[in-house]
C-alpha cells in the first residue's frame, strides 16, 4: 500500500497489544471495584489510541482500524479462553475465522499486482 512504512505497522502492532492489555485490565477491574486494574485499563487504552493515531500517518484509516479491531477481537477471545476460561462456542469460532479471513483479505487486496 502506497505510503505505508514499517514504523506504521510497528505502531499498529503496539496499539493492538495495548488494546488487548486494556481489555484484560477491564475484566480484572471487576466493574471498577479494583483500583489498579482500573487505572491500568485507562493507561493501556490511552496508549493504544496514541499508537493507533501514529499508525494512521502511514496506513489508511479503514485498513488500520479493521486490523486493530479484528486482531483485538481474536486476541481477546484467545485470552478469554486461556486466561479467564470463557466458553467459546463453535459458532463463535466460525465467525472469528471470518474476521481473520477479512483481515488477511484487506492486507492482500491492497498490494499492487
Amino acid at each position: 500500500m502506497k505510503g505505508e512504512n514499517v514504523l506504521g505497522w510497528i505502531y499498529l502492532s503496539l496499539a493492538i497489544v495495548l488494546e488487548l492489555s486494556g481489555t484484560v485490565s477491564m475484566k480484572l477491574s471487576e466493574g471498577f471495584t479494583r483500583l489498579w486494574p482500573s487505572i491500568l485499563m485507562f493507561l493501556f487504552y490511552g496508549a493504544s489510541f496514541t499508537f493507533l493515531n501514529f499508525a494512521l500517518t502511514s496506513i489508511p484509516v479503514g485498513v488500520a482500524y479493521a486490523i486493530w479491531s479484528g486482531v483485538g477481537i481474536v486476541l481477546i477471545t484467545l485470552a478469554g479462553f486461556f486466561v479467564f476460561h470463557d466458553r467459546v462456542p463453535l459458532s463463535s469460532m466460525i465467525w472469528i475465522m471470518v474476521i481473520i479471513i477479512g483481515i488477511v483479505g484487506l492486507k492482500v487486496s491492497g498490494k499492487p499486482s
